[in-house]
């Protein structure tokens, strides 16, 4: 199948094919085009590591790399890790495993991310043929160690400390979703609770200036992008280093820039988690009703043991917030089951959480110790199969939660962006702004809507997991134009 890519028009040249290098034309289909650095990413994790490959491709296609999508035809094979869940970096080495008989071929490969900031140079001892380690503090070399590479380095790498003040900007972002687009606004973590490995792979909390953010929306708002988020370990941790904007006032600039319709940002902290945030979502339209904000535990003594650094009452209080806002806003959370010492009445507490709550989705796991975190040293004498037990508990309840919940959506009008169409169902897929899922159907003889635009959708029906309905008869599309790229090519 042919795969469009950007291509940097200062980098590449007219004339023959040579035999290994790949053919591409450009978009009138008569000029062949020789290009000899190729490269293939897999990405592992969160939109953290989503967006910072999306960089990581805009960076290397601006050194003259074109991106392919079979690591067969690649002459540089990137692997973008993430070391969050339990054996990531064995999954990172049993994927190396796979492809090192390429190295005949003249391949070479690099780690990315979180696992290759937990293991440093030990990647080159595992996996010799591995040529560049690079933890995400190190993505603005970039440039200089691809270019080391390209004067035939072998072990090259970018392990920068986590006392690092510098931030990964660059306008080279290949943004993968032409609608939808993500801005990291922070960098690294502070917070350094007992279970989470974050702070030593991705380094201190660095914010960016609010000019230049704001500069990348207006960016993107030009290009045609219309849903903004904005990213950061603890987003809402982000501080002004010119102190002009609160986070708050932050969100509101960049949903008052025309062209934007729905702003988001992921993933808040407690601790950090102020009133005028949602007074922002109040009184700001293009403010998604929407709000992430992860508890991990209901239990105050789990969570000092998790060095939370706040109490249950303390985030009930954020909740009171959030439900005496005037708009409908959407809550979802992220738990931990099993910690060290979580007793059977602590347990209880996180139960009775999701009913005080009612979130409209929790994203619960099972504890496993991460490398170089201080859980790693705590007696974890809680079984898999209680751990697997309390982790069904909680999700049958918060299932039966979000039954009972997202009926309150029944009869209501929501606007939704397109995000797909499903033939098969006779559907169209679309998000709401309180991040929910929306399958619904068109009237007969419409044509589907284009990716990207915007509908008024009538609930019909409620499911624990999305929200079914149907388009508004006589309703137009409403949708902004997306800049077309200057230079396309086919490989």
């Amino acid at each position: 199948m042919l795969t469009l890519h950007r291509i940097n028009p200062h980098l590449v040249w007219l004339g023959h094919a040579v035999a290994d290098y790949h053919q591409i034309c450009d978009v009138r289909g008569d000029i062949l085009i020789g290009v000899s650095k190729t490269f293939y990413i897999e990405t592992f994790g969160c939109q953290m590591n989503a967006h910072d490959s999306e960089k990581v491709i805009g960076t290397l296609e601006h050194e003259g790399y074109i991106q392919v999508s079979d690591e067969a035809e690649a002459g540089l094979i990137l692997y973008n890790t993430c070391s969050i869940r339990d054996k990531a970096e064995q999954k990172v080495f049993h994927r190396l495993n796979e492809y090192k008989r390429m190295q005949g071929e003249g391949k070479q490969f690099g780690v990315l991310g979180c696992v290759a900031q937990q293991e440093g140079e030990r990647i080159f001892e595992r996996a010799p043929y591995v040529s560049l380690v690079a933890g995400s503090a190190s993505y603005r070399n970039l440039p200089q160690m691809i270019a080391r590479l390209e004067a035939g380095e072998n072990r090259i790498t970018g392990l920068d400390d986590r006392q690092t003040d510098q931030t990964f900007d660059t306008e080279f972002t290949a943004r993968s979703n032409p609608h939808r687009g993500y801005i990291t606004i922070i960098e690294g973590c502070d917070k350094f609770c007992a279970y989470c490995v974050v702070p030593y792979t991705r380094g201190k909390e660095r914010s960016r200036t609010s000019a230049s953010v704001l500069v990348e929306a207006r960016r993107m708002a030009d290009q045609g992008f219309t849903d903004i988020q904005l990213l950061g370990q603890n987003v809402n941790s982000w501080r002004d280093p010119s102190g002009r904007l609160s986070f708050a006032e932050l969100l509101t600039a960049v949903g008052n820039i025309s062209g934007i319709r729905r702003v988001r940002f992921t993933t808040s902290h407690p601790r950090d988690f102020t009133l005028d945030i949602v007074e922002a979502i109040d009184a700001t339209p293009t403010l998604c009703d929407h709000i992430h904000l992860p508890v991990q535990s209901g239990s105050s003594s789990m969570l000092r043991a998790m060095s939370r650094e706040y109490t249950r009452d303390w985030y009930l209080e954020r909740m009171s917030w959030i439900h005496a806002a005037k708009r409908d806003i959407s809550i979802t959370s992220d738990m931990i089951v099993g910690f060290p010492g979580e007793t059977d009445a602590d347990f209880e507490q996180t139960i009775t959480l999701l009913g005080a709550v009612r979130y409209d989705a929790v994203f619960a796991f099972k504890f496993s110790p991460r490398p170089n975190t201080p859980a790693v040293g705590m007696p974890d004498t809680i079984s898999d199969e209680l751990k697997t037990e309390r982790l069904r508990i909680l999700n049958d309840r918060q299932r039966e939660i979000q039954r009972e919940h997202y009926a309150r959506h029944l009869g209501q009008t929501v606007e939704v962006m397109i995000e797909s169409h499903n033939p098969a169902r006779g559907q169209i897929v679309g998000r709401s702004t309180q991040n929910k899922t929306v399958n619904f159907t068109l009237e007969p003889g419409v044509p589907d809507p284009p990716i990207g635009s915007y509908l008024p959708i009538h609930i019909t029906r409620t499911m624990p997991n999305c929200l079914i309905g149907e388009a508004i008869a006589g309703s137009i599309p409403s949708q902004t134009t997306p800049k077309a790229q200057p230079f396309v090519v086919l490989n």
